[in-house]
């Protein structure tokens, strides 16, 4: 289990104790104690964690407005504080000017995850109509140039590199010569990973730097580095100015809060993040996305684009999704097409309503249910798949004789369904924030 998935796990259990308690002072100070021990094992700084308990517990001093509990109040606090810390509700957007030639320049600590990440922001600039190209200015890891350069092949951009030259600073600078010459309006520049000690490297950094003068310089910190980030990013700024962080293996052991520092240390805000090994695990970080996966809400912005990039087919409206206005066998459909976008396991937890509820054994099986799902509709009636409320026990044992399943796998499917419609009404109804495009 990924350390991250662990957090999540950790929170969501937190407030389900608040749920069923009395909502008392006791119980409030227990769930506050609880959500400070939490950030804290996640590498949040104490300053951050102490700011957030205070208006926690400012709020529970406080009398909820009509039809709130208070239990209501100090979990939508909890949200919003959790969403603050991480930049705000507004994602921040990296701007690229479509007239000029864009120069982004990467570093990072070794092993950071450089290499793959400028690739993958290669692809992202891509999809989305620009033409970018690579530099390997990475003169001290031989491997980094045969890397960058599969990967360039593999996402079908335009590459320089150059195993002879030692000098990354000629290297950058031929590097966007040709690549202009080439008409890619995106220049991505991997460099060699460095450390805050490494004096010699930090200057060759700010040389570059100077020398290059790029649009945007972006960080690239591993999501595990922990409370070392705060330093690791001082140190960086301090020799080149940082425009935003990009946090890679958050699907790992990564604990993330070591992110959070490095935002601070630099005054940055992260642009993106890496959420697995796979070309195509990048993403915009959004700060409502990320608590809302943290929290179990699912993520629809993130589901969105992955359904966007596959070409996946619309069965239920986004629209008519959020009102819980879909029938059953909609959903499995739209879960069906689903497969396009990559692991199914993956795509259902970005679904507010899965990942609150569904054991990791679900996800992981997210196929083998998915088969089973599918024969179980086509044994319901037109009016049990408009209506599952009349589906009694003498109908699920119909139905999982018709559909060849255990009735365990008929009573899953009921469940999850409405699962998912109660979830929904009720994030809506307490206020929690749904992405929109």
């Amino acid at each position: 289990m990924s350390f991250l998935k662990e957090i999540s796990q950790s929170l969501i259990s937190a407030i389900n104790k608040l749920k069923g308690s009395t909502g008392d002072e006791a119980s409030i100070k227990d769930f506050i104690r609880d959500i400070q021990r939490i950030l804290i094992r996640a590498d949040v700084s104490i300053n951050i964690v102490l700011e957030l308990s205070k208006n926690l517990e400012k709020a529970a001093k406080e009398p909820p407005p009509t039809s709130f509990t208070k239990k209501d109040i100090i979990l939508k606090k909890l949200y919003d504080g959790l969403i603050e810390i991480l930049g705000g509700k507004k994602p921040y957007t990296l701007y690229l000017d479509p007239t000029k030639t864009n120069i982004l320049m990467l570093v990072g600590i070794q092993g950071s995850g450089k290499t793959t990440t400028a690739a993958k922001l290669a692809r992202y600039y891509k999809i989305r109509g620009y033409i970018p190209g690579l530099i390997c200015a990475d003169t001290y890891r031989l491997g980094a140039y045969y890397q960058l350069k599969q990967l360039a092949e593999k996402i079908q951009v335009e590459f320089y590199g150059s195993l002879e030259e030692k000098d990354s600073i000629k290297i950058a600078l031929d590097g966007i010569k040709y690549l202009k010459e080439k008409k890619c309006n995106v220049i991505i520049i991997d460099t060699a990973g460095r450390h805050k000690d490494e004096k010699n490297l930090m200057e060759e950094m700010k040389n570059l730097s100077l020398k290059i003068n790029p649009d945007h310089v972006l960080l690239v910190i591993d999501g595990t580095i922990g409370q070392s980030a705060y330093n690791q990013a001082k140190t960086f700024n301090e020799n080149t100015k940082i425009g935003s962080i990009i946090v890679t293996k958050l699907d790992g052991s990564a604990k993330g809060g070591g992110a959070i520092s490095a935002a601070k240390a630099t005054n940055a805000k992260i642009s993106f993040i890496g959420t697995g090994e796979g070309i195509e695990d990048f993403e915009v970080f959004n700060p409502v996305s990320f608590v809302n996966r943290l929290l179990g809400l699912g993520d629809l912005e993130a589901l969105a684009n992955r359904i966007e990039e596959a070409q996946v087919k619309e069965q239920i409206s986004k629209e008519r999704f959020l009102a819980g206005e879909f029938t059953i066998k909609e959903m499995v459909m739209q879960i069906k097409e689903f497969r396009k976008a990559g692991p199914l396991g993956k795509l259902l937890s970005l679904i507010p309503g899965f990942n609150m509820n569904l054991p990791d054994d679900v996800l992981k099986s997210a196929e083998e249910s998915l088969k089973k799902w599918e024969a179980i509709i086509n044994s319901m009636t037109a009016e049990e798949i408009k209506d599952p409320k009349i589906i009694d026990k003498s109908r699920i044992r119909r139905i999982s004789k018709g559909s060849g399943t255990e009735v365990k796998d008929v009573e899953k499917l009921i469940e999850s369904y409405f699962m998912i419609k109660r979830n929904i009404k009720r994030l809506k109804r307490v206020g929690f924030a749904f992405p929109t495009r």
